[in-house]
């Protein structure tokens, strides 16, 4: 674990807390029987005795949970003292207090003060156990509990610099809105970035594309920023702006389920219901469907997905993004709803071989290039060959 340790607004330098500094302080605070209280009554011959011959264990470990508890007390008090203070209006500022009003006890300042943590006399220990085991328990435990939450927070900063993420800005759930700019997927190496807005009088993106084309990328790609904007952590765009929602559905490579006998295309079908019945609760949900109804026939395919889009387009306090090969689907729902944005991912064919761009276009794709995929490959002779050399067998 570590912690910033510099006199700048954003530390870079650290403090490094062993890990094993706060197994120990866990294990010690918990052990809160009356019985194993340090006491100057229980500094007798016979404990010393034990101590001596190294087999006064139970010592030995409340010993070292006193010990690990200083430490950490004290190396949290150097980072108070060095971490800057002067941005009042930073979001940190009011955990900085907290932890400063919870040091600042004058009972605490012998700890901090302690030289040598590691060479308690009997006597010290049990002063310092009486003292953090029962008389600041509850203090030293939300200690742990904000230094726990800035270790994620640095790890987070730190992510976030590296990798260039940008914190996103809630906006009021009312306004039914996400702006992204130049969004990515995360884990793809030179992903290529994409911008994209949704509003209530385009709450439905309906997204086309060949196979390869980078459909199901992007999708995940807009997933994970809405699931990350909502933790407050930052994300894999230039620039985002959202309206918190009440909940996020995805359908992207849903299995089907062997154990209840739930063939693909039925597992899509409960999917949607369950969407559907938040829908009716009136809930401000983010779904993504990525090839809505593919595990069942092209004709109900499309049918399904046409029916679909169209009650969704209903909800404007929703979003949905749709995606689907059944580029005919796409027609037939422009002459119903005039508030589906049409997107789709291009492949240019360049001496034949598909090149993708990854990179969004307005419309609906007319791509069609399977069967040049499969030519490519030389999937038909080869089975041609293999027919050939059968029958002269």
């Amino acid at each position: 674990m570590q912690t910033p340790s510099t006199n700048e607004a954003v530390p870079s330098g650290t403090f490094t807390f062993d890990s094993s500094l706060f197994d120990g302080t866990e294990q010690y605070l918990n052990s809160t029987d009356e019985r194993s209280k340090l006491s100057q009554e229980k500094d007798t011959a016979e404990r010393k005795f034990k101590s001596l011959m190294g087999t006064d264990t139970e010592y030995k470990q409340l010993v070292k949970g006193i010990s690990a508890t200083i430490h950490i007390i004290q190396t949290l008090h150097r980072f108070m003292n060095n971490l800057h203070t002067g941005a009042a209006n930073s979001p940190y500022q009011p955990e900085f207090v907290e932890m400063q009003q919870l040091l600042s006890p004058a009972e605490l300042e012998v700890v901090i003060k302690e030289g040598q943590p590691d060479k308690l006399s009997y006597a010290k220990a049990a002063e310092y156990d009486q003292l953090l085991r029962y008389a600041h328990r509850s203090n030293i435990q939300k200690l742990l509990y904000y230094i726990y939450r800035l270790d994620v927070y640095i790890a987070i900063a730190k992510v976030a610099e590296q990798r260039g993420f940008v914190f996103p800005t809630a906006m009021p759930a009312d306004q039914h809105t996400i702006i992204l700019e130049g969004v990515y997927h995360p884990r793809v190496l030179h992903a290529v970035r994409n911008s994209l807005t949704i509003t209530p009088q385009n709450n439905i993106v309906f997204l086309t594309g060949a196979n390869m084309a980078g459909k199901s990328t992007f999708m995940k790609s807009l997933g994970i920023a809405l699931f990350l904007a909502h933790m407050g952590f930052p994300v894999a765009a230039e620039r985002m702006e959202f309206s918190v929602r009440d909940g996020i559905f995805t359908s992207i490579n849903l299995p089907d389920d062997l154990s209840l006998g739930y063939s693909h295309f039925y597992a899509e079908v409960l999917r949607v219901k369950k969407v559907a019945s938040q829908l009716g609760m009136n809930k401000n949900l983010f779904v993504i469907f990525d090839e809505l109804f593919r595990g069942t026939n092209v004709k109900d395919a499309g049918e399904a997905t046409v029916a679909i889009t169209h009650a969704f387009a209903q909800r404007s306090n929703c979003m949905f993004v749709v995606s689907t090969h059944i580029i005919e689907a796409g027609e037939l729902l422009k002459t119903k709803c005039s508030n589906i944005r049409f997107v789709y991912l291009p492949t240019r064919m360049e001496q034949q071989q598909p090149v993708y761009t990854y990179r969004l276009e307005e419309g609906i794709t007319a791509d069609r290039h399977g069967m040049i995929i499969i030519n490519n490959e030389g999937i038909i002779p080869i089975l041609k060959s293999r027919k050939n050399k059968t029958a002269h067998t």
